[in-house]
């Protein structure tokens, strides 16, 4: 085992119990505390009994009293007042929002170069151009901000490759830039062209992104922590409309009560199921799944800006609320209070695109295919392979079976991701693709269906553990002639918290691979070297910041 691995317990939980003493960490949501402070709405609005963080702390119950004003559920409130009355302080989170940036929009660059991907970008109706509107990176493209939103937020997500959260339910919370990057580019130009003013004439800076961003980080990944949307069929892509709808709306200039409407309104829509991720049906509206709802956070948060009333027991309304039509009844758990906790600790897919519960094992298996190549062998005198695992990714993408028909199949499937690390050491993009070298190959083909999974208790355990948060993977490789070669056992991946600085350059490196194909050599240079100028960066307005990235008669996006 590597000294990352023996280590990694130790050091995690030392860091665990520093970081519990913060006071703001477990902080639950409140009005401002002093009455020097503007009284928020949550602490005047009346409440129902039920408290977001019963577990930290008893629910004070109220009864509402018969009014025009029904009391909002606590879970909305609370969601409202973080956003608009909790300061942002932790240098750690807007660090790390700093690379989550950079690598976020690198992975967005990266998915232009894929057809699937680009042929649902661009204006609705053909050769359309909004004046101020919403530019996309890596294209020339000017949008209204709600198609904006989506066009931003399925170029993000198209890979797989940006970053990600494991807890109760998984998801990849720079998701959520998408929204937020096209209200900030939207707002910032309308407001410079001065012929109509939103946002209360605000200029944008990449700060205002960041604060925005760590938000968006906190809202979906504290209610991902103890609540599992995949377990009644739902799609995670819920929490980044929820997250997205709140941050823009503040952004946007809407109240606290506003915010909170625009919020019931995330929770009252149409919610996405997990269909389309799982066989027989795995298709590539996962890939877009994240930009229809940053697409629809958007559209929620301009109904409320233009005099949309809320829905205010939209979750705990009986038989028609939330909980009882697609919760089984159940109401949301919460850990910790809302904070900088989740930004702090995110996952960056440093090494390869692909699903995240398979990132050690990838990793695991790159160290075999060194190992057979350093013996004189290769993955053909692989007989079996055993996977040592977490029941999530038994879940998720344990498919040693199951046909690999399309994309979308092979890049959420860790026995194929597996087999094509250990058959060629390398595991890119385009090996997912329909008739690729890895798609096509018998080898890879014939290898996945003897990799078996199974679950160990304790890499369960050590997956929901918020000391650790690893996401362990061991594989043992049996050989054609008997031999049997030690288990390799990975527990963190190399975007890990723990293994953040060792990470940082290789996240560096993955962003400059991104712009290469895009960009000039010279201007490549410029965004890398802006993208550690943490000062710099800050303080750019984001209409000129965003202009950097614009691409005009791009080669992958021509017919």
């Amino acid at each position: 085992m590597s000294a990352v691995n023996r280590g990694l317990r130790q050091a995690t939980r030392s860091l665990h119990l520093h970081r519990s003493c913060r006071s703001s960490a477990l902080r639950p949501l409140r009005a401002f505390k002093n009455a020097a402070a503007p009284v928020s709405f949550a602490a005047t609005h009346t409440r129902s009994s039920f408290s977001t963080m019963a577990s930290l702390q008893s629910a004070s119950a109220a009864t509402p009293s018969p009014s025009a004003h029904k009391g909002y559920d606590p879970e909305i409130l609370d969601i409202a007042s973080y956003v608009h009355n909790q300061n942002i302080d932790s240098e750690l989170a807007y660090d790390t929002a700093r690379w989550v940036f950079i690598d976020t929009l690198g992975c967005g660059l990266e998915a232009l170069r894929f057809k699937e991907c680009t042929k649902l970008l661009g204006p609705i109706v053909p050769d359309a151009t909004v004046p101020s509107g919403t530019k996309v990176p890596g294209t020339d493209f000017q949008l209204d901000p709600v198609n904006g939103a989506f066009n931003i937020g399925a170029m993000i997500r198209w890979l797989d490759y940006n970053d990600c959260w494991l807890a109760a339910e998984w998801g990849h919370p720079s998701d959520n830039l998408g929204a937020i990057l096209a209200i900030a580019d939207w707002a910032t130009r309308t407001n410079k062209a001065g012929k109509h003013k939103v946002a209360g004439g605000k200029i944008f800076t990449i700060r205002d992104v960041l604060e925005a961003m760590i938000k968006a980080h906190e809202i979906q990944g504290c209610l991902a922590l103890l609540n599992s949307f995949n377990k009644v069929g739902l799609d995670h892509v819920v929490l980044v409309k929820v997250a997205s709808t709140a941050v823009i709306s503040k952004m946007l200039g809407l109240s606290e009560k506003q915010t909170a409407d625009a919020v019931t309104h995330a929770w009252v829509d149409g919610q996405s199921l997990r269909t389309y991720r799982h066989s027989p049906n795995t298709m590539s509206r996962k890939s877009w799944a994240a930009g229809d709802a940053c697409q629809r956070a958007v559209n929620l948060a301009l109904k409320v800006l233009k005099g949309q009333s809320g829905i205010p027991t939209v979750l705990s309304a009986p038989t028609w609320g939330f909980y009882d039509v697609l919760f089984k009844g159940k109401k949301f758990e919460f850990q910790r209070g809302y904070g900088s906790y989740v930004m702090e600790n995110v996952l960056f897919k440093v090494s390869y695109p692909a699903e995240f519960h398979s990132q050690t094992a990838v990793e695991a298996s790159e160290k075999i295919h060194a190992q057979l190549k350093a013996m004189g062998k290769s993955a053909a005198d692989i007989k079996a392979v055993t996977c040592r695992t977490h029941e999530a990714c038994i879940r998720i993408i344990d498919k040693q079976f199951k046909p690999m028909d399309n994309f979308a199949d092979r890049d959420h499937c860790i026995q194929y991701m597996c087999a094509v690390m250990l058959v060629y050491g390398r595991l890119t993009a385009g090996d997912y693709l329909d008739g690729s070298e890895a798609a096509t190959s018998e080898l890879v083909e014939s290898l996945r269906k003897r990799i078996k999974c199974v679950e160990d208790p304790q890499f369960t355990a050590d997956y929901h553990d918020p000391a650790l948060r690893t996401i362990s993977n061991g594989l043992t490789v049996e050989l054609n002639d008997g031999t049997v070669l030690p288990e390799v056992v990975v527990e963190a991946p190399l975007g890990h918290r723990l293994r953040r600085e060792e990470a940082k350059p290789h996240i560096l490196a993955k962003y400059k691979r991104h712009l290469e194909p895009h960009f000039s050599a010279d201007k490549v240079q410029e965004l890398v070297q802006l993208g550690q100028d943490g000062k710099k960066l800050d303080s750019m307005n984001v209409d000129e910041y965003v202009d950097l990235y614009v691409c005009k008669d791009s080669k992958f996006l021509k017919e």
